[in-house]
């Protein structure tokens, strides 16, 4: 399974997002440290779930750094986030 689907999936699974947008950000990286020509190293999420209620910006990360570590000791290199509750993404 490609990196971006298991992203996708994880992410489904552990936040029940109301919305989720994954960018493929490779392709800018190319040369830089991580940056591998297949692609799939550099990601930018964005995940807007109720699950974030009540939460530190850092907790956030760290909820999603969990349940994305297999992605993250494998291929991806660099993992940019945006994490919102759905009341601040409806601002």
């Amino acid at each position: 399974m490609e990196y971006a689907a298991r992203i996708r999936q994880k992410l489904s699974a552990g936040l029940s997002p109301e919305h989720m947008e994954i960018v493929d950000e490779s392709d800018r990286h190319a040369g830089h440290a991580g940056a591998d020509a297949k692609g799939e190293t550099h990601f930018h999420v964005t995940v807007v779930s109720a699950a974030f209620v009540g939460k530190s910006r850092v907790e956030r990360q760290r909820m999603v750094y969990t349940l994305l570590a297999d992605e993250l000791s494998e291929r991806v290199h660099a993992l940019g986030l945006t994490t919102r509750t759905p009341a601040e993404a409806a601002l």
